[in-house]
């Protein structure tokens, strides 16, 4: 059996949309969610009556049930819900390409929010102080001072998670949406070339997550190197007393 390198350059017009849209609800879920989450973390953190209990739940409940039955839940759940809360009762149906968008963003949200507590919680003391000493309100406190510092701090976790997202747009193929996997499986099922098109996408998905995991460990080697810089030594310490 040869390997069918022709197939493949013939297709990679489709599968290159394919990837089109695996990179847009990649980038779309990591903003959306990175947003709603740093906001979710931020209340959690300064403990808000009875809205940090909510969204403990929230975290709690999307990080327990696997991404493929949110997308199911979304799908079919929300037109029966909207079609009960209208007042007419009018069907509202929700195109698979909304469902993919909302629920990605919404699942990401619950992963972000811890990843961003971490970070608040690795934020010294005395930089809340320090804002409270110069008058600063609690939004100026952690928009200006306390989130900047806390997502640093968790930019290596972030590009993983990043990477995770990535792999995890595959599962688009339940609401019969067409990503690069899905792209490379038509194919590959149409043609009867299934190690050719499997394979490729195998080593296409390696290369990425590769070189962003790469970027992850540089990011975590440079900010542990700028921390250890930043260290005085005892030699130091002791010419400073």
């Amino acid at each position: 059996m040869t390997f069918d390198y022709e197939a493949i350059v013939a297709a990679l017009p489709y599968l290159g949309q394919g990837m089109v849209f695996t990179l847009q609800l990649t980038l779309v879920a990591f903003a959306g969610g990175l947003v709603i989450g740093t906001a979710m973390a931020v209340v959690r953190h300064i403990e808000v009556p009875v809205l940090s209990k909510i969204i403990w739940a929230y975290v709690t409940v999307m990080r327990s049930i696997p991404l493929i039955m949110v997308l199911f839940w979304f799908f079919f759940l929300v037109p029966v819900a909207l079609r009960t809360l209208s007042p007419n009762g009018m069907s509202i149906s929700v195109s698979p390409q909304l469902t993919a968008f909302v629920t990605y963003t919404l699942f990401e949200a619950a992963y972000f929010c811890e990843i961003i507590r971490s970070g608040l919680l690795a934020v010294p003391r005395g930089q809340f102080e320090g804002a409270k000493a110069l008058g600063l309100s609690t939004w100026q406190t952690f928009s200006l001072i306390i989130v900047p510092q806390a997502v640093k701090a968790v930019v290596p976790i972030m590009v993983t998670q990043a990477v995770i997202l990535f792999q995890d747009t595959s599962l688009v193929y339940v609401l019969s949406l067409t990503d690069f996997v899905g792209a490379a499986s038509k194919i590959a099922q149409r043609d009867g070339k299934l190690v050719e098109f499997y394979t490729f996408a195998a080593v296409v998905y390696f290369v990425v997550c590769s070189m962003v995991a790469e970027l992850s460990d540089y990011l975590r080697h440079r900010r542990q190197t700028t921390s250890a810089m930043r260290v005085p030594s005892g030699e130091a310490l002791k010419a400073t007393a």
